[in-house]
């Protein structure tokens, strides 16, 4: 039996196993615990085995490896394939990966299996009526639905929540519709939907009547919280580093909530940013922790409107993006009470609104 041996290869961060061979990666090296594998005394079956890694994934982000992907041994076959994801928010595809050769020179082409982000709509009904549909990631479906309804004004704490069911047509076939009873008098959801209307059809019309209409529903954030600038930074990686369907896919946003000494309390992913957000504050309905004072949400990709609205809402003064926030967004935090942090990266970040809750 070979002894454990170290390659440097490029940085990455996964698990694998060949056959019975377990293989750790670190930042600076690939260590194989070969002691398992029978045969490859000599050292060109394991310059082939580190060469057979090496060229199967080459050019993937390190971070779609990390902590999510295994390579295994098919059965009786010496080609290594990436193991099937178990989890209800991915399936695996067939592709062809292009990348430039060893020369350089022209691009070579490889079929794999490609772990890919599901994506399906979501009908929610309230009692029994339909009431809007969604794309969305499967998984945490009544989550989202409770963020989505706090932060359309349709409830206001989980106590308005009398059930939310899976609505299904076979015994064995649950459909993605979602039933919805609210322990609201008719007359108060009559007025929600009323107003829920005068505000989605003033959406893109007018930015100045959907933020007055948003005043008149949520009072502006008066509290003290403060964060310091460094541990702002650590969100941005935290996040990363948690987001385990993203890294097997590189196709979903993620909305996470920490408090104020950077502990993470939860993180949801999704396919839209909106249903992340709805469902990481969806949970903490559920869980009656709203609102969410001495809290900071980060959110992957940009900052709109809407996500600084549902923020508002569930109560969250810090709202962190890693990307640029728009005109509007910036527009709603300053009238919401809302600190709005864009371009949340490893080196900085801007502030736009309320700068007074980060301090040094």
């Amino acid at each position: 039996m070979l002894d454990a041996k170290a390659f440097a290869m490029e940085p990455l961060a996964l698990r694998m196993t060949i056959g019975r061979a377990t293989l750790r990666c670190s930042s600076i090296s690939l260590l194989v615990s070969a002691s398992s594998l029978e045969g490859g005394r000599d050292g060109t079956e394991t310059a082939d085995l580190r060469e057979q890694v090496r060229s199967r994934f080459d050019g993937i982000p390190p971070a779609r490896l990390a902590q999510t992907m295994a390579l295994q041994h098919r059965s009786g076959q010496d080609q290594p394939v990436l193991a099937t994801d178990q989890s209800s928010e991915v399936i695996r595809r067939a592709a062809h990966r292009w990348r430039l050769g060893a020369t350089r020179a022209e691009p070579e082409s490889l079929a794999v299996e490609e772990s890919l982000a599901i994506e399906e709509p979501l009908e929610i009904r309230l009692g029994g009526r339909r009431f809007t549909l969604t794309m969305r990631t499967p998984g945490h479906d009544e989550e989202l639905v409770a963020g989505f309804l706090l932060a359309e004004g349709f409830i206001s704490s989980r106590a308005e929540i009398g059930e939310i069911r899976r609505m299904r047509r076979r015994k064995t076939h649950p459909d993605n519709i979602v039933d919805v009873i609210l322990q609201v008098r008719a007359e108060d959801l009559r007025e929600r939907l009323k107003r829920n209307f005068a505000i989605s059809s003033s959406c893109g019309v007018c930015g100045k009547t959907s933020i007055e209409s948003i005043q008149r529903r949520i009072a502006p954030l008066r509290d003290s919280s403060r964060v310091s600038p460094a541990t702002l930074l650590r969100l941005a990686p935290r996040m990363r580093e948690a987001q385990a369907t993203f890294a097997a896919t590189g196709g979903l946003h993620a909305a996470a909530i920490f408090d104020l000494a950077k502990n993470l309390r939860l993180l949801r992913e999704d396919i839209g940013r909106h249903n992340a957000v709805d469902k990481a504050i969806g949970r903490c309905v559920m869980d009656g922790a709203i609102p969410l004072a001495d809290s900071v949400m980060t959110v992957s990709g940009r900052a709109s409107f809407e996500i600084v609205q549902k923020a508002a809402v569930a109560g969250i003064p810090i709202l962190a993006a890693v990307s640029a926030p728009s005109s509007l967004a910036v527009e709603l935090a300053e009238e919401a009470g809302v600190t709005l942090v864009g371009f949340l990266r490893d080196a900085g970040f801007n502030v736009y609104a309320h700068p007074e809750r980060i301090t040094g």
